[in-house]
């Protein structure tokens, strides 16, 4: 046996082996770099960005309470449809492939209803038009990322990964900037946000081809096969859970800290709104740059070390290390010390968690509910960091917001070092 056999474990749910692909596929990767920007960016600046906005314009005195009410039913909205669009997405079989179907579906159903609410003038029907929206949103969500498990060797994840995490990274920060160009106009804003899902959405498909998958044997609907694929794992999982949960507490422990970004510069630190908006500008290029640099050269560099776990481990670590400046120094330099260490983070672990949540799936002919629970870990842990962070604020001030900062990314640090099965 070779030493790398004997050193790296062996991957048992890829369903492409490292032998029947030599070399890395390049258009699929970018249409893996192409796939955040098709739902992720112009759903996060619409609703993020545009729709307070438009709730500004349509009933300011009731703003707060209606974008509270609209995140809280896209959060319930995408805990029900990640799984059974991810599940339903795994047992299909078109001439169109298994997932395909519901990416396409899913985006012209997320442009239609911003295209819609972006005429209307009644925040009730905006907020149910959303709910729609954010079911095409996670029919794209869960299926998208799934093609990597299924066309992607176990040699190539971290790098194909790469793609989706740089491509991710930049739909976080360039998008709401971007929105936020439309303030002044924010129909067309939703309006370009739509065309440009729809004509990413395209070039994606264009660009991953993925073909028909008629011939896999047909999955009979029955009491086992219905527990497999719509209910959690409970075979071989226990890595997989540990993946998941060093991921919702790493994502918990940054958000409690980006949430009050602005109110950290202002009433942690004392700038007026001129200063702190300029320092909210250098935060985020800081954690746009750094971050998209990170991302870029983590994954290759994790398959040719072939250790996935280590850069995630050491991600999680960072960020958890990032936020001991601001706790003990209160300047501006100090959040930018933060942005510059947690972007570090950010990028390997957007680039490389992909790889590591893909190593330890159960089984990749349930790749796409599976991966739908780790989205659904991503999507929850971000609702309980900004509720917690409101909490923490509350209760004891701004600045223990780094305490639960750094001691949730332990925690996240500490799960991810307990996975046993890949190095």
């Amino acid at each position: 046996m070779a030493k790398d056999e004997k050193e790296t474990p062996k991957i048992v749910n890829a369903k492409v082996s490292d032998e029947q692909q030599p070399k890395l596929p390049w258009m699929f990767s970018w249409a893996m770099f192409l796939a955040p920007m098709v739902w992720y960016g112009p759903n996060i600046a619409v609703r993020n960005t545009l729709i307070p906005q438009l709730f500004s314009q349509i009933d300011p005195a009731n703003k707060v309470w209606a974008f509270g009410i609209i995140s809280a039913a896209a959060t319930f909205t995408g805990a029900i449809t990640n799984l059974v669009f991810g599940a339903l997405s795994d047992v299909t079989r078109s001439r169109w492939g298994k997932r395909k179907p519901y990416i396409t579906i899913g985006t012209l159903v997320m442009a239609i209803m911003m295209v819609i609410i972006a005429n209307i003038s009644s925040v009730t029907t905006i907020i149910f038009l959303w709910i729609i929206c954010a079911a095409g949103e996670n029919a794209v969500a869960a299926s998208i990322y799934a093609q990597i498990s299924d066309r992607i060797a176990p040699k190539w994840r971290g790098t194909a990964s790469t793609f989706y995490g740089v491509g991710f990274t930049i739909s976080q920060q360039a998008f709401t900037i971007l929105a936020a160009q439309f303030l002044g106009n924010v129909k067309f804003g939703i309006y370009a946000m739509a065309l440009i899902s729809v004509i990413l959405g395209i070039v994606h498909l264009l660009l991953s081809r993925e073909q028909s998958n008629m011939a896999e044997p047909a999955i009979a609907i029955n009491k086992k096969t219905f527990s497999k694929y719509f209910f959690f794992p409970t075979k071989g999982a226990r890595d997989f859970y540990l993946a998941l949960f060093g991921k919702f507490f790493m994502v918990v422990g940054s958000t409690i800290v980006t949430t009050y970004t602005l109110y950290l510069f202002t009433d942690y630190m004392g700038l007026n709104s001129h200063n702190a908006g300029k320092s909210v500008s250098i935060f985020s290029t800081l954690m746009l740059v750094i971050g998209v640099i990170f991302a870029l050269i983590s994954g290759p560099l994790a398959d040719r070390a072939k250790r996935i776990k280590l850069p995630v481990m050491f991600a999680t670590f960072l960020l958890g290390f990032a936020a001991l400046f601001p706790l003990f120094i209160v300047h501006p330099w100090a959040m930018y010390t933060y942005a510059a260490i947690a972007a570090v983070g950010n990028g390997i672990y957007n680039s490389v968690d992909g790889a590591l949540n893909l190593d330890v799936l159960p089984s990749s002919d349930t790749a796409g509910k599976d991966l739908g629970l780790i989205n659904l870990a991503n999507t929850l842990s971000q609702m309980v960091g900004a509720l917690s962070a409101s909490a923490i604020v509350s209760t004891w001030g701004y600045q223990k917001i780094f305490v639960f900062a750094i001691i949730l990314e332990v925690i996240g640090a500490i799960l991810i070092a307990l996975i046993r099965s890949v190095k």
